[in-house]
């Protein structure tokens, strides 16, 4: 082989291996922005690039895989039903003790799935493999929970977006009541 012949020869497996490097970051990317959602741009913004973003959703996923989830039974998933329900349904007389109440459940629900008794950050970090969807509703909501002066508006709020995060745990809907503060206000025309 001439010296010609094995520069352009490096050249090529150089540029292969750029390019299988290039295609492996791409595909890990978009795994992590597929299972993240804006989890993913979120953790971006906030630490201020990828690398670490990417690193910190890593890390999540290797802490979450050590978890010994449990799916919920069709007892234990009635239970937090009735529970829910018994919330909704103490909304209108008492918005701040339902919002507090509904705070617990997901903290009891994330206990018997096997999520480890955590702060809400570790929490969140966890939720973040399997629930990215929910977590705005569950970061606004704790946000309310942690208000001392929260409106009945922030209350219904707070109520609707446990109520997302509870059916999301739980895995199917929970039981609805007649005037489930949770539905939409109805609107007049």
């Amino acid at each position: 082989m001439t010296a010609t012949q094995i520069v352009i020869t490096v050249v090529v497996v150089l540029v292969v291996v750029a390019a299988v490097v290039a295609g492996v970051l791409a595909a890990t990317r978009w795994s992590l922005r597929q299972q993240f959602g804006p989890e993913y741009d979120r953790l971006v913004a906030e630490r201020g690039g990828r690398a670490d973003a990417e690193r910190e959703l890593r890390e999540r996923r290797s802490r979450h895989a050590a978890l010994s989830l449990r799916t919920l039974d069709d007892e234990a998933r009635t239970r937090y039903a009735t529970r829910w329900a018994d919330i909704q349904a103490r909304f209108l007389d008492e918005p701040e003790a339902a919002v507090a109440d509904a705070d617990a459940l997901v903290g009891d629900l994330l206990t018997e799935r096997g999520y480890p008794d955590a702060e809400v950050d570790e929490r969140v970090a966890l939720l973040s493999v399997e629930h990215a969807h929910r977590l705005d509703d569950y970061r606004a909501a704790t946000g309310v929970v942690a208000t001392e002066k929260a409106t009945t508006e922030q209350l219904r709020q707070a109520i609707v977006q446990y109520r997302a995060v509870i059916t999301d745990l739980i895995g199917g809907e929970p039981l609805r009541l007649a005037g489930d503060p949770t539905e939409p206000a109805a609107t007049t025309r």
